[in-house]
């Protein structure tokens, strides 16, 4: 049994309202769709700790700086509704396009600091997109809880400061990265790769797990990102825009003492790779 498709808004309201008046906690997962073991622990988590669970899904335009990007971007509504069922989600919502923005909508949510480096530097307006579909979503949801996984680690920076700067009344949830077998991050863009691609995709996880390694063991690391970028580039992976290390909330400067993360984006095949690691400081 496929998990219910729910729109239009009022439809999804009249639900939430009803969820609401018996007491009972809301979870949401928002999703561009196209799912995968991935957004599947997110539904999981939620299930777990609420009552009722929505996964949105919506591809949202104002978050893609490339239109061609935008455009191929998959779309297996159905196919997501099938995976989703057995997982007991409540609604499925998909929003129409002009019903999230409207011809006339004139608003946008931005968060800076934490966007201003990194996803922020290289895709202008992308985290403003963000920022604005999530408020969105959250008004519309009404959830307790929202459930985010930590391989866009900027992107729940962002949504964790949006929460806690608009007072939202919603639980940021953290949840772990999801990998293949042999360390890939799982995303639903890694379908778009060749076969020959995909096989070379796991240099990346492989090399940021040992430059991780060698920082925590104390090795320089304006040495360690250098060899650990042509390791990736020998292994036909690039051009890499970005491989840094960076303070785990702030994405500042990383200090010692606090938590860091070890963040990179990379080219593959036309597709654009992002991933990261917890890196301990000493």
């Amino acid at each position: 049994m496929s998990a219910p498709i729910v729109r239009p808004l009022t439809r999804l309201r009249a639900l939430v309202r009803d969820w609401q008046s018996r007491g009972e906690s809301i979870g949401v997962v928002p999703t561009m769709g196209a799912l995968h073991e991935g957004h599947l622990s997110l539904v999981r988590a939620a299930r777990a700790s609420c009552d009722r669970v929505i996964v949105t899904l919506f591809v949202n335009p104002r978050q893609f700086n490339n239109a061609e990007d935008f455009a191929r971007y998959p779309r297996t509504e159905h196919a997501d509704a099938e995976l989703l069922g057995p997982l007991g989600v409540d609604a499925l919502f998909v929003p129409d396009a002009d019903e999230v923005y409207p011809a006339d909508h004139a608003t946008t949510i931005s968060v800076s600091g934490v966007t201003a480096l990194l996803e922020g530097a290289h895709r202008p307006g992308h985290f403003d997109g963000v920022a604005t579909v999530v408020t969105l979503l959250f008004n519309m949801t009404q959830p307790d809880r929202a459930f985010f996984g930590e391989k866009d680690w900027q992107q729940l920076q962002l949504v964790r400061r949006l929460a806690r700067d608009l007072k939202l009344p919603v639980e940021i949830v953290p949840c772990p990265c999801v990998r293949a077998e042999d360390g890939l991050a799982l995303s639903s863009r890694n379908q778009r790769l060749t076969a020959e691609g995909r096989v070379r995709a796991a240099a990346l996880p492989r090399v940021l797990f040992q430059a991780t390694a060698r920082i925590e063991a104390g090795e320089p690391v304006a040495a360690t990102l250098a060899a650990a970028q042509s390791e990736l580039e020998v292994a036909g992976i690039g051009p890499v825009e970005y491989l840094e290390l960076r303070d785990a909330e702030t994405l500042g400067e990383p200090q010692p003492g606090r938590p860091a993360r070890l963040l990179i984006a990379a080219w593959l095949d036309g597709v654009r790779l992002i991933d990261n690691l917890g890196v301990e400081l000493h």
